[in-house]
């Protein structure tokens, strides 16, 4: 069975640092890329980042360009994104998915998400 789960969401004040987790199991990890999607109450699916299988290819949104990072630790099999500079619109929650595209129909497995709150 496929898992996916999130960690390290929180509070985190205006240009501040914070390191989200996504282990997962259930799966050859090795074997696939995988992403970051958020979504705001009320708003859409936004993809985040993502990240090949071997993390040699590495995508960002355009508003998160120089402020995330995305890695990815096979031997853990754990997916990691470290946001810096948050802003308060970055608060949505965060979900870790398996895959990186196209459409959102390619991402089949979700885990259940870690919010996270900007706050001053």
């Amino acid at each position: 069975e496929v898992q996916l789960v999130e960690s390290g969401g929180g509070l985190v004040q205006p240009g501040g640092s914070l390191r989200l987790s996504c282990a997962a199991s259930g799966f050859t990890f090795d074997d696939y890329a995988m992403s970051w999607v958020r979504q705001a109450p009320g708003k859409g699916l936004e993809l985040v980042s993502a990240i090949s299988w071997n993390g040699g290819s590495t995508y960002y949104a355009e508003s998160m360009k120089g402020r995330f990072t995305i890695s990815k630790d096979n031997a853990k099999n754990t997916v990691y994104l470290q946001m810096s500079s948050r802003k308060s619109e970055d608060t949505p929650e965060y979900y870790c998915s398996r895959g990186w595209g196209p459409g959102w129909g390619s991402y089949y497995y979700w885990g259940p998400g870690a919010p996270v709150t900007v706050f001053s």
